[in-house]
């Protein structure tokens, strides 16, 4: 059974992601994901349109027997490393110190609770 205060006030849990803390944390990580999400989403789906609908223009010979088809098939791969280490550098800068600030108070109040 829990006590009082842990129902007026919602779980440890409950509390952090109720906090302004949390909320920022939360708005700048969509903020971020999001748009990327998008762009990729949209770079893709091109890719695959213009090889559904315009495959004359996809099997234009750029040099030798490299079409355009392939580099922009080549293309996804390198945006995919390119998303993925800019997601990572963000993430250090942005989302990885007030995790663990959130984390640590959460540990925390676990502690105090089990004390």
């Amino acid at each position: 059974m829990s006590s009082p205060a842990e129902r007026s006030a919602g779980t440890i849990y409950q509390q952090v992601q109720a906090s302004p803390e949390f909320r920022a944390y939360r708005s700048r990580l969509r903020r971020y994901v999001f748009p990327m999400t998008a762009i990729f989403l949209a770079w893709y789906l091109a890719y695959v349109g213009l090889a559904s609908y315009a495959p004359e223009f996809m099997s234009t010979r750029v040099v030798g027997t490299i079409t355009v088809g392939l580099l922009v098939g080549l293309g996804q791969f390198v945006s995919t490393f390119l998303i993925t280490t800019l997601y990572v550098r963000f993430a250090e800068r942005e989302i990885d110190g007030p995790a663990a600030e959130l984390r640590s108070r959460v540990e925390q109040a676990g502690a105090e609770v089990r004390a």
